[in-house]
């Protein structure tokens, strides 16, 4: 899918939960999973930065992101294991 349908859609997800649910909560919670997928992303991003010195690549696609933004660094050697040892 299109990147702008999703940021689009999580626009008016925020919005929503403005409007109808409990703000406070809801958007401590959503912000919370925002910013930790977006260090998630950024923690794959500076692997594969410096992972190109030494020919290692991990892709970022939406399962990588999701796994190494809500495990962190644990979660990233899970991904760099499994690439290795399983995937080949």
């Amino acid at each position: 899918m299109n990147p702008i349908l999703y940021i689009s859609l999580a626009g008016v997800a925020a919005c929503l939960f403005f409007m109808f649910g409990k703000g406070g909560r809801s958007m401590r919670w959503t912000g919370n999973l925002l910013v930790k997928l977006i260090l998630g992303a950024l923690a794959l991003f500076f692997l594969n930065a410096f992972g190109t010195a030494v020919g290692y690549h991990l892709p970022i696609n939406t399962v990588t992101v999701s796994v190494s933004g809500l495990l962190g660094i644990p979660g990233i050697l899970m991904l760099i294991a499994i690439d290795i040892f399983i995937i080949g």
